[in-house]
């Protein structure tokens, strides 16, 4: 379990804890005890964050944490709320750390394992202008940067804390060293497989749906794809799929998404050819914003139309992600606050009165394109070319007409064709 205080890198200690095979959720910092009777976790990651550990409103969690017997890692901020909370001390730097650092082992520990040396210095990645001047009681320091306490240890609680970042890349044994706390720490089992998701997931949606009917808007995207797939294996024909067509899809593509579907996954597809209708609607538009709505709204409208076609329906399908599902929550103060409204998140049209289905909302993207490859989907679907919601759109300067269409979508089939000649995508 990661409990969030704000941090930019969040996600990637999320990712490489799903990395390892271990499952792992992002929580709020003042959810930590509800969360721990409700998740039971076996280990407890801190994130960093924008916030002074001193401040008087500063985010904290709930002390009853540090007795309960879970192991914890604290990173950066996380770090500094452990010792404050604590009875430690944290205060302004005067040698604050930005970017590449090297830290130095100054005694053995598991946390550490064969990957960093004693008294050897290893490159590590910081972010922080406050510092850690006094660790707890049964607290030792067990690494240095040249200006300040770069990790801590409590062995017996099994409570670490470490100054930079090790989830990011330029911090070189920073996987190693979240590995050693997951598996040699917290000893928890590689236990989480893309393929027990998927067997899941079909369990879950086929006592979730019933003998129900299920829509699901078809973009051709690899989250679209995705979920279209998994729900067909666990329903089949209960599964409708709408794909609309603006008109400024990428050169062949109505084509190949209707035929590739209909061929790896029989499921039912119905094909809404709305060319001219976008076209009617855009004649004489400009101001890209402008265009970008009413191109949402329009689609809107002509899916709804669509939708209520179809008899039975109870459910919408949509390819909501774990990255959608965190950046609609992202943590302000002391509560959850929504700073934006996701696409995918509360996008459900009001009238068609479905209910939602995200089978994929834990997963992250890389994870969507392994479970399509457990759905046997071709890598021209789950390794497609990312592509938005507005399709060319937004790269036509300016009304937007036939003729600028076709020649940006001649452009981009030869841009594309290069990159996959010299497999670069």
């Amino acid at each position: 379990m990661v409990v969030d205080f704000g941090s930019q890198t969040t996600q990637l200690i999320l990712r490489r804890i799903r990395e390892i095979g271990i499952y792992c959720e992002v929580i709020s910092y003042h959810q930590i005890m509800d969360k721990i009777k409700e998740l039971q976790p076996k280990a407890i990651i801190f994130s960093g964050g924008p916030s002074s550990a001193f401040h008087r409103f500063s985010p904290k969690v709930d002390k009853k944490v540090f007795d309960i017997k879970i192991p914890i890692l604290g990173i950066c901020y996380g770090m500094q709320i452990i010792c404050e909370q604590l009875k430690g001390k944290v205060k302004k730097t005067y040698k604050r750390e930005f970017g590449k650092a090297y830290i130095r082992a100054l005694k053995k520990s598991a946390l550490f394992k064969d990957n960093i040396k004693l008294n050897s210095k290893t490159q590590v990645w910081m972010s922080h202008g406050d510092e850690v001047v006094k660790v707890p009681t049964g607290f030792e320091i067990i690494a240095r940067s040249d200006n300040n306490i770069a990790a801590i240890a409590h062995t017996k609680k099994k409570i670490y804390g470490l100054q930079f970042h090790p989830e990011v890349i330029h911090t070189l044994k920073g996987k190693q060293l979240i590995r050693n706390f997951i598996l040699d720490i917290a000893k928890i089992k590689q236990e989480w497989k893309i393929n027990d998701f998927l067997q899941e997931q079909v369990s879950l949606i086929k006592n979730k749906v019933g003998q129900n009917k299920v829509i699901c808007g078809l973009s051709g995207g690899v989250d679209s794809s995705v979920v279209a797939a998994l729900i067909n294996k666990a329903i089949g024909n209960q599964l409708t799929c709408i794909f609309v067509d603006h008109g400024l899809l990428r050169k062949y593509e109505e084509k190949e998404v209707v035929h590739n579907f209909k061929k790896y996954t029989n499921a039912k597809i119905v094909y809404v050819n709305a060319k001219n209708i976008f076209m009617q609607k855009l004649k004489g538009i400009k101001d890209p914003e402008r265009k970008r709505k009413i191109i949402g709204r329009e689609f809107i409208k002509i899916f709804e139309r669509e939708a209520k076609k179809i008899k039975n329906a109870k459910f919408l399908a949509q390819g909501t992600l774990y990255p959608d599902v965190i950046e609609s929550k992202k943590i302000q103060g002391s509560k959850l606050k929504v700073i934006k409204s996701h696409h995918n998140v509360g996008g459900l049209p009001k009238k068609l009165n479905l209910k939602l289905l995200e089978p994929l909302r834990e997963l992250f993207k890389d994870e969507v394109r392994s479970l399509g490859k457990e759905l046997n989907l071709p890598d021209n679907i789950i390794q497609r070319h990312p592509f938005p919601g507005p399709g060319l759109a937004i790269r036509i300067p300016g009304e937007i007409t036939a003729n600028k269409i076709r020649i940006l979508k001649n452009a981009d089939y030869i841009y594309i064709n290069e990159l996959k000649k010299y497999k670069l995508i």
